[in-house]
């Protein structure tokens, strides 16, 4: 068991600590257990990959005391907003966790079990313990806002804010993407290091 707020792969394990840390990568984020877990109904046909690197996600609960809350893993992010999945690995390559949805529906698979969620937001507040915008998601990485909502540029940053997110791309050609939520509270980060940019 690694230490309190360190850093470490997600591990299977207690139902809702284990379960929540899955999600919280996925924000990707944004999840297949193993490679024996049945597709969800998404259809035969390959999704096109959006992205792929390491994804971290650090929660500071702004306790005094309390240690921050931090997951990374290895993410492949697929398909659309609309249409797609989020995969998730040890830093070996063992599948951790798979999300996916499409109209009607998203599904975790994780721990040998199915999830049922009726949209992305639940999804990633039920294992995050807060909303993570994985439709943005795959904006971001692109280093574009989503244009499913309002942006602003960052005040004396690259990058821009969009839903209460401070998303910055300053180090983008490095494969870096950075956002950061600080209200309402607790502060919560995501962290994309892009495999190929």
């Amino acid at each position: 068991m690694s230490a309190p707020g360190s850093c470490s792969a997600w591990r299977p394990g207690a139902h809702s600590a284990g379960l929540r840390w899955a999600a919280a990568l996925v924000c990707a984020a944004w999840l297949a257990g193993c490679a024996g877990l049945p597709r969800a109904p998404l259809g035969p046909e390959a999704l096109p990959i959006v992205a792929a690197g390491r994804l971290a996600v650090r929660v500071d609960p702004g306790e005094f005391g309390e240690p921050p809350r931090i997951s990374s893993a290895v993410f492949e992010l697929s398909g659309a907003p609309e249409r797609g999945e989020l995969r998730l690995a040890s830093p070996l390559g063992t599948t951790l966790a798979v999300a996916r949805w499409q109209p009607g529906g998203v599904w975790l698979e994780a721990e040998g079990r199915t999830r049922e969620f009726a949209d992305l937001d639940e999804l990633s507040r039920e294992v995050i313990g807060e909303v993570v915008p994985l439709a943005a998601l795959f904006h971001w990485v692109r280093r574009q806002p989503w244009p499913g909502a309002p942006a602003a540029p960052l005040a004396g940053a690259a990058g821009f804010e969009q839903l209460g997110w401070a998303v910055h791309t300053d180090r983008a050609d490095e494969g870096l993407i950075v956002a950061e939520r600080r209200t309402p509270p607790p502060t919560v980060t995501v962290r994309v290091k892009l495999d190929s940019i």
